[in-house]
């Protein structure tokens, strides 16, 4: 006699399913996780579960950059050390992480939160390009880097951009091609970011 499909008890079930909608985590991956977090200790898990909490509870948007932050403005455009005459346009805040770690970066930054993509119905509305042009009319910004993933909606992107700021007599200048065609940002290596920084051209 063949024995039935038992299912997972409910609350282990429930974990599985809200784990596999993050992104890059398929079924399997999420009952994995879903099962190692049923084994660590209650401590542990409860730490998580409050890490969760508060990145939702204690977080908001820089008023100036967009990025995510605990404090507002953030420390990036709070601090006195950083040159706001050079406004680096990037997709998401993962891509600050990345260019912060090559050390090499001294401006400050702006979080369009996503690209233009109109098969996924993402205009520019949906883009935080309307408080870009609001900082840079502010008249202290000197240069604008369109730093987007080069792929065919990071190119959309910025020439979308460009085309808003060249009235403005703005530098407006690209990263450099040592970035891989069709890669994201936050997964270069510092080196070659470095490079890219250091050789970005005119837009």
């Amino acid at each position: 006699m063949r024995i039935g499909f038992i299912p997972a008890a409910a609350p282990v079930s429930r974990l599985i399913e809200e784990l596999g909608k993050l992104p890059g985590i398929g079924p399997k991956s999420a009952a994995r996780l879903a099962y190692y977090l049923l084994r660590t200790p209650e401590a542990e898990a409860k730490a998580l579960a409050e890490a969760i909490i508060a990145v939702k509870d204690k977080t908001v948007l820089c008023s100036s950059c967009q990025n995510v932050t605990d404090s507002d403005p953030c420390a990036i455009c709070s601090s006195e050390e950083r040159c706001h005459g050079i406004i680096c346009v990037v997709k998401e805040p993962l891509d600050i992480l990345a260019l912060e770690r090559t050390g090499r970066y001294t401006g400050v930054y702006h979080v369009l939160h996503g690209v233009l993509s109109p098969m996924d119905g993402i205009g520019p509305e949906d883009l935080k390009i309307k408080e870009l042009l609001a900082r840079i009319k502010t008249g202290s910004v000197e240069e604008v880097i369109l730093a987007t993933n080069p792929n065919l909606e990071g190119e959309a992107t910025a020439m979308y951009i460009q085309k808003l700021l060249s009235p403005l007599g703005l530098r407006i200048t690209r990263l450099a091609r040592g970035l891989p065609v069709g890669s994201d940002l936050e997964y270069a290596d510092e080196v070659t970011l470095t490079h890219a920084l250091e050789g970005r051209q005119a837009f």
